[in-house]
């Protein structure tokens, strides 16, 4: 089992930055976990944002935020983190981060983070 927490959500206005964080605990990371954000707003689909595989630490987004997020780990620490740089108001959702194996479903998810983008 693991617990994983989101952390860094807010408001902040269009244009600006948000650094999300995620702890995971319970189990340690190994180079055959990856470690996804994904994000759902009000009245959408829960939508995929990105993932670093642990091991390698490569990292793969959805076209919709490439370019403009950023995601990094700790591996000493098992956190991951997203660096989101100039948010849109469509940008505004609840975060999520999730763990599993690479090339199989996430195991385990947080509960989320909420990130409000101001226009």
């Amino acid at each position: 089992q693991m617990q994983l927490v989101e952390s860094g959500g807010g408001l902040v206005q269009a244009g600006g930055s948000l650094r999300l964080s995620c702890a995971a605990s319970g189990r340690t990371l190994t180079s055959s976990h990856r470690m996804g954000w994904f994000r759902q707003a009000p009245r959408k689909e829960r939508e995929y944002v990105g993932h670093i595989n642990w091991g390698n630490g490569l990292q793969y987004y959805a076209e919709s935020v490439k370019g403009r997020f950023a995601i990094s780990r700790d591996s000493g620490k098992n956190l991951m983190y997203l660096q989101m740089t100039s948010l849109k108001p469509e940008d505004t959702a609840i975060y999520y981060c999730a763990v599993g194996i690479v090339g199989r479903a996430y195991d385990f998810w947080g509960q989320g983070t909420q990130v409000t983008v101001s226009s």
